[in-house]
């Protein structure tokens, strides 16, 4: 599953081409994707212009002329590529089978200075969705979402209070959405390992002073993503083919029996299964609020 680094790398790869392009057809090849899609949805695109590419945490967002804003979910292999050309710059997507049937929606668009062409979205295994909103507060997706990890509004005192009374790891709570929106399973593992934080800590119990790591952490980690062009896991391929490179860049994920990367330590990276998710740390720079 894309985590905000590979979201935010496609809205980037793909902003200089569908920001003011007008929508003039659109096709879909089946009725749903995860979910049905939303009644007339075709009428309520035709006819709009595409006024910017967002985000907002793991979404896809496109204020649309009219006041509505079309937002998607790339869920695990969802894609987005155009047929006429090849993006300019890296924009992660699943790299999908060759062939056309896992083409699902094709926007045909024309651009006041590139003209027209036809961006398709495809997806093999269907667990990505759209949906059409007025306010964000009218969507189910984001109207209870945490700060952006990125913004401001994303700082120590106020995930202390977001995390007050929390007796759950750490970790879970960097994955709640409403807590911080856009953090996923790795770079959870990554931020934590950077503030030297063991993921299965009480949340509630993190002074001051490491909840400023914390946010440090993530903030650090989710730069270095972003401008690495993501992570390559399995599925994920930019436009042309290649890989977003922040992999190599892992202190912790997927590094069980490796030495902590961190200078002087002499610890080995360990893994533990939370919730069903592999975490990974190093037991000895990582410390528990007992420890710190």
């Amino acid at each position: 599953m894309p985590e905000l680094p590979e979201v935010e790398t496609v809205r980037a790869g793909l902003a200089p081409y569908v920001e003011g392009a007008h929508i003039h057809k659109v096709t879909l090849n089946r009725p749903n994707l995860r979910f049905a899609f939303p009644d007339d949805f075709v009428a309520q695109l035709e006819g709009q212009t595409i006024l910017k590419a967002a985000r907002r945490a793991k979404y896809l967002l496109f204020p649309l002329s009219g006041g509505k804003t079309l937002l998607s979910h790339l869920g695990m292999t969802g894609s987005y590529r155009f047929i006429e050309f090849s993006y300019k710059d890296p924009s992660r997507y699943y790299e999908p089978p060759p062939g056309e049937k896992h083409d699902h929606v094709i926007f045909g668009l024309r651009h006041p200075s590139l003209g027209d062409m036809h961006l398709v979205y495809a997806d093999a295994r269907r667990f990505g969705f759209m949906e059409l909103f007025l306010r964000e507060e009218d969507s189910p997706f984001l109207a209870d979402l945490g700060p952006e990890p990125l913004s401001n509004a994303f700082n120590a005192a106020q995930l202390g209070a977001r995390l007050a009374g929390r007796k759950s790891p750490i970790k879970a709570s960097l994955l709640d959405q409403r807590v911080v929106a856009g953090i996923g399973n790795i770079y959870a593992s990554e931020a934590l390992h950077r503030a030297h934080i063991r993921p299965d800590c009480p949340s509630g119990a993190l002074e001051p002073s490491r909840l400023e790591d914390l946010v440090f952490g993530v903030r650090q980690v989710l730069v270095e993503a972003v401008e690495a062009g993501g992570s390559t896991l399995r599925d994920f391929r930019n436009a042309e083919g290649g890989a977003g490179y922040f992999q190599h860049r892992f202190s912790v994920y997927d590094r069980e029996g490796e030495p902590c990367p961190t200078p002087l330590c002499t610890g080995t990276i360990e893994r533990i299964v939370q919730s069903g998710r592999s975490s990974f740390f190093c037991p000895v720079c990582q410390k528990g609020p007992s420890q710190a």
